[in-house]
C-alpha cells in the first residue's frame, strides 16, 4: 500500500495531503492558490497518482507561503509513500511537448534532495500567479521527497505553456521511477543497499 498522508500546520499556512502511487489520477485539489490547483490537477493526471491536496494559507500577503509549503508537504507525502523504495524502477525522465515549448524532466529517487532548474519564464505573472514560485515549488518538492530534479528548458516562449510542461513533465518522470520493477521488486536499486 504505497499510500501516504502528511498535514503540516505553520503559523502561514494549514495543509493536508493525500496520495497514493498506484492510483489512477484521480484529485481534489484546494489550494486557495488557482493556478497551482491546475497545475497539481495536471501532476495527479499525468503521474497517475491518486491526489488530494487541501490548503488555506496567507495568500492575502501573495501566495509564496502556500506554493512553498504544498512543495514541501507533498515531497513529505511522496517519500512516506515509497517506502524504503524497494523494488522502484527509481530513475525517470521525459521530453515533453507543450505547444511551443519543450521541456526536459530527469528524476532518480535517490534518498538525496536536489534541484537543477533550468526554466527561463518570459513573464513575471500567469493570471496572478508569480511565475517564480515554480521553483520555490520545486525545490521544496525536490528536497523533501528527497529526490534529484532536473528540469530543463529546451524551447518555448509562452509562460502558461513552459511551466505547465514542466508540471506534466515531471509528472511522467516521477510516474516512471517510482514503479515497481517487477524483476527487482524486492531489492533495493542501488549498490549501497539502502536509498
Amino acid at each position: 500500500m504505497r499510500k501516504s498522508e502528511v498535514s503540516r500546520k505553520t503559523a502561514e499556512t494549514d495543509i493536508r495531503v493525500e496520495i497514493d502511487l498506484d492510483g489512477t489520477g484521480e484529485n481534489e485539489i484546494d489550494t486557495g492558490v488557482g493556478f497551482l490547483d491546475h497545475m497539481l490537477t495536471l501532476f495527479a493526471r499525468h503521474g497517475r497518482f491518486n491526489l488530494k491536496v487541501w490548503c488555506r494559507g496567507d495568500t492575502q500577503v501573495d501566495d509564496h507561503h502556500s506554493t512553498e509549503d504544498i512543495g514541501i508537504a507533498l515531497g513529505m507525502a511522496i517519500d512516506r509513500a515509497l517506502g524504503d523504495r524497494k523494488g522502484i524502477n527509481r530513475y525517470g525522465s521525459m521530453i515533453l511537448p507543450m505547444d511551443e515549448s519543450l521541456i526536459l524532466s530527469a528524476v532518480d529517487l535517490s534518498g538525496r534532495g536536489l534541484l537543477v532548474y533550468d526554466l527561463r519564464i518570459p513573464c513575471q505573472k500567469v493570471g496572478t500567479f508569480d511565475t517564480e514560485l515554480t521553483e520555490e515549488f520545486f525545490r521544496a518538492f525536490a528536497h523533501n521527497a528527497r529526490i534529484t530534479l532536473h528540469i530543463s528548458q529546451i524551447s518555448g516562449s509562452n509562460s502558461h505553456h513552459i511551466i505547465e510542461g514542466a508540471f506534466k513533465s515531471v509528472a511522467r518522470s516521477m510516474r516512471h521511477a517510482v514503479k515497481i520493477d517487477p524483476d527487482c521488486a524486492g531489492e533495493i536499486p542501488s549498490s549501497k543497499g539502502v536509498l
